[in-house]
Parts: C-alpha cells; structure tokens; sequence
C-alpha cells in the first residue's frame, strides 16, 4: 500500500509543476493583453504600481510564509503531546482542543475591532507574541498551565485568519495614494484588483509548501529529540523573529475610509461591533458570506480529524501518513494555482470612471465593469467550490465498501478545493467588505463557525464519521445555493462599499 502512495504523491507532484508552468505563462500573457492599447502616462502610472504592488506582495508573502510555518510545525504534535507523552486522558485532551475553539471563537469579534480601531499592524504583532506564549507553555505538562496556552492560541487563531488578510487588503487598497495618484486613473482599479488576486492565490499556494516543509522538519526534530516539545520551541523562535520583521516591513493601516489613516474610534468598541453586526443584518451577501465560511471551514476543520480513520477503515492502521498528508498539500497547491490561472486567463475589461458620489444612474456606461466582473468571477468560484465539496463528502460517505484508492483522490480533490477557496473568499471579503470593519467583520464570521466545530467535536465526530460526512455534504450545498442565488446576484449590483457610525447604511448598489 505504501508503494501506491508514493507513486500517486509522485505523480501530483508532476501535475503540479507543470500547473505552475503554465500559471506562469497564463501570468505573462495576461499582462501583455492588459498593456495593450494604453497610452505612455497610463504605463508610466501602471508601471509605478506594479513595482510597487510586486514589493508588497514580497514583504507579505515572507511574513506569511513565517507565520503558516510556525503554524503547521505545532499541528500534527499537539495531540500526541498532550496524550502520549503528558499521558492526559481523552476527556482532558478534549477540554484542551475545546478551549480553543472556544476562546477562538469568543475572542474573534473584539480582536477583529481592536485591528479596525487600534492597527491592524499591531494585531499581527501581538499574533506573534501570544502565539509564542502558547508555544512557552506547553512545555510544561501542567493542566491549568496548559489551559492558558489553548486561550492564548485561540485568541492567535482568531487573529492569524481574520487580520493578516485585512491588512493586506487594505495595503494594496492605499497603493494609489502612496504612489501620489488618483485610484480612478485608468487600468489602476483593475492592476489593483488582479495584484491582489494573484497574491492571495499565491499565498494558498506558500502556505502548501510550506506546510510540506514544517512537516519534515518538525519530524526530524521529534525524531532527533525523542519528543515532541521540539516543534513548538521552534514554533515560538521563529514567531518572536517575525515579530521583529513585521514592525520594520509593514506599515500601519487602520479600518477607516480617510486618507490620513486616522483610527476611528468614535463610539468605542461596543460600537464597532455593533456597526459590524448592523451591516450583516442589512445586507443579504454578508449573511451568505459568513454562512458559506461556517459551512466549508468548518467541513475542513471536521475533515482534519476524521481523514486519518476514514483510511485506516479501508487499508488498515500502517499507512504512510507522512506521503499521504504531502500529497493532500500538493493538491491544495494544485487548487491555488488552478485559481490564479483562472484569474489571469479571464477576460475583464478596463475600468472606467464613476461619478464623484460612487452612485451610478442606471446606465450601462457608468457601471464599474471590472469591479463587478472580478468581483461576479469570485462569486460564481465560491458556488462552484462549495458544490464540488458537497459531492465530494457525499461520495466519501457512501459507505465502507468504499475503497481507499478513490477515498484518498476524493480527499486530495477537497483539498484542491480548500487551496481555491482561501483566495476566493479573501477576495469576496476584500471586495464587498467596507474597510471600515472588515477586521471585525472577517472575526464575526468565525464566531459561528468555531461554535459549529465545538460542538461537533462535543458530540464525538470520529465514532459517526460517514454521518459527518454526509451532513457536512449538506451544509456545502445549502451554501452553494446560496452564492449562486445571492451572493452573485449581489456581486452583480456591487459598486463600492459603505459604513456608517451604527451601520445604518449597506454598501452601495446600482440602481
């Protein structure tokens, strides 16, 4: 059986590189398109911008890398610490597990206002310092001791996926006014757009390399050490450095619409929330997206402790999980680049203007094609990814006869549709989330969503894993729905969003 692995993580392994061959062609060709037809002050601005947007995605993509690093070395030892080494029982690995999630989910939506009022910067910096601290003590075989790293680490988890996307956002969003020109220059919108795009999508697939890598490192350690305390002192090392790199690569940006990037902190944050909250309730695609977040990570989370004895029911308990868990990363490489192919290879027209007040009067002329196309583009993706995972738990729970050769291809197909859904939805939360609140708006979505998964863990997921499957499959689908009856239809009226004090207005649509 191993031999089967190794030969099938061999061949994702081809697939892949000759993906990322033709990403990078499909990249090339679409800039020449692009450039195409301009005149010499539109390329002077576009040029300036694309070094500048080129830049930015190196000192995020860095971080990132870091930061995912210190992330996956932790993952697959935190429970045979806590089990096989501390000697806890199952119930007290269950609390621990549970606590996270927990203050994950509890500490999501302040986290997220304290980056939109305070920095988001300064966020990213305590991610760093709290996640470390986690890493500090869990070296200790403590219960109350280790009680408090789960808080710190789910307060780092809240952070870690809502935050970090804000600011970059918001970075390739001020582009214009720190290269001193207008955002309704031509082309600049739409540069603006496919940069960020590509990031994201090249950030799914850092985040799968560099998960393979944290794998064979933090192995060798535990091999070298005899432990598995190792990992999260390397963890916590390399955290404490990025803490340093960010505050000397990053500049502040905040969740307000002024120039001057002032904080906005009228009302404090009771206020904030209640803006955020006051926003969903208005408008149907937040509603959607916030759903189809809950429905798809939280079937991932599920899929992380349920993927192991789904195989092991079909081929028995000595398989090569370290080739299998490499070939689930490649996939998800593989779904990233398919993504930023897809992006780069879509015909989106140039950007043209809109009058002074973001409104538009009705005509066809004064529509902001490219915004509402990239943005109608990402929405038809979130459909489409959330119904191919919908089949793809339900054939996994088609029963135990079931054999491990197609388990392991359903899986690695949802694991290319998690390395698709990262960007889309980062790019969806990008687009349609007003600036003001996206930090707290992107945390509120977790709330939900960390409940969902406690409560599945609660209820002993791993003994009824085929109705856990087929229930998630289910809960994809109502979501597919909903972006292709909602989501898109919102998308397609989409201009520029909006935030007032209490969150009395919706982010605005054409008439």
């Amino acid at each position: 059986m191993a031999g089967f692995f190794e030969i099938q993580l061999g061949v994702l392994a081809s697939f892949c590189g000759i993906a990322m061959i033709f990403e990078r062609y499909s990249l090339k060709t679409g800039s020449e398109n692009r450039t195409a037809g301009r005149n010499d002050e539109d390329e002077i601005h576009l040029g300036g911008l694309s070094k500048a947007s080129d830049s930015l995605a190196i000192r995020y993509l860095g971080i990132y890398a870091i930061v995912m690093g210190s992330d996956w070395l932790q993952g697959p030892y935190v429970y045979s610490l806590y089990r096989e080494q501390y000697r806890f029982t199952e119930r007290q690995v269950a609390i621990l597990f549970v606590t996270g999630f927990i203050a994950a989910g509890t500490s999501g939506p302040f986290v997220g206002v304290w980056a939109d009022q305070h920095g988001r910067k300064k966020l990213c910096r305590i991610f760093c310092l709290t996640y470390a601290g986690s890493c500090l003590v869990i070296q200790q075989p403590f219960f109350p001791l280790l009680l408090v790293g789960r808080l710190l680490g789910g307060i780092s988890t809240a952070i870690l996926f809502s935050v970090f996307e804000s600011w970059l956002v918001a970075a390739y969003q001020g582009l214009p006014a720190a290269l001193a020109f207008s955002s309704t220059a031509p082309g600049v919108k739409d540069a603006i757009s496919k940069a960020l795009s590509r990031t994201m999508g090249h950030a799914s697939l850092v985040n799968g390399i560099v998960a393979a890598v944290a794998g064979i490192v933090a192995n060798w350690i535990v091999e070298q050490t005899s432990g598995f305390r190792g990992p999260f002192m390397l963890s916590g090392a390399l955290l404490v450095l990025t803490f340093f790199i960010i505050g000397t690569q990053w500049d502040e940006n905040y969740g307000t619409g002024a120039s001057s990037g002032t904080v906005a902190v009228a009302g404090g944050e009771l206020t904030k929330l209640k803006q955020a909250i006051g926003l969903v309730r208005r408008e149907p695609a937040y509603l959607v997206l916030g759903f189809t977040q809950t429905c798809f990570e939280g079937s991932m989370y599920l899929f992380v402790f349920l993927w192991v004895p789904s195989l092991q029911e079909a081929g028995g308990t000595s398989l090569p999980l370290g080739y299998i868990f490499s070939a689930f990363m490649i996939s998800m490489m593989l779904g990233s680049i398919v993504y930023t192919t897809i992006v780069a290879t879509a015909t989106i027209p140039e950007t043209t203007a809109l009058p002074a007040n973001g409104h538009t009067n009705g005509h066809s002329n004064h529509r902001n094609p490219v915004h509402d196309t990239l943005v109608v583009l990402h929405a038809k993706l979130a459909a489409l990814i959330c119904g191919f995972a919908a089949l793809l738990f339900a054939y996994s729970a088609s029963g135990e006869t079931l054999s491990i050769e197609r388990r392991f291809w359903a899986f690695c197909a949802f694991e290319a549709c998690v390395g698709m859904y990262y960007p889309v939805m980062g790019m969806l939360r990008g687009s349609l989330v007003p600036n003001e609140v996206r930090a707290t708006l992107s945390s509120l979505f977790r709330v939900p969503l960390n409940i969902f998964v406690t409560c599945a863990l609660l209820t002993g997921v791993s003994s009824a894993r085929h109705m856990v499957f087929a229930g998630c499959s289910m809960l994809l689908a109502v979501a597919s729905l909903a972006c292709a009856f909602v989501l898109i239809k919102r998308s397609e009226e989409f201009v520029t969003p909006q935030a007032g004090e209490n969150g009395e207005r919706t982010p605005n649509y054409t008439d």
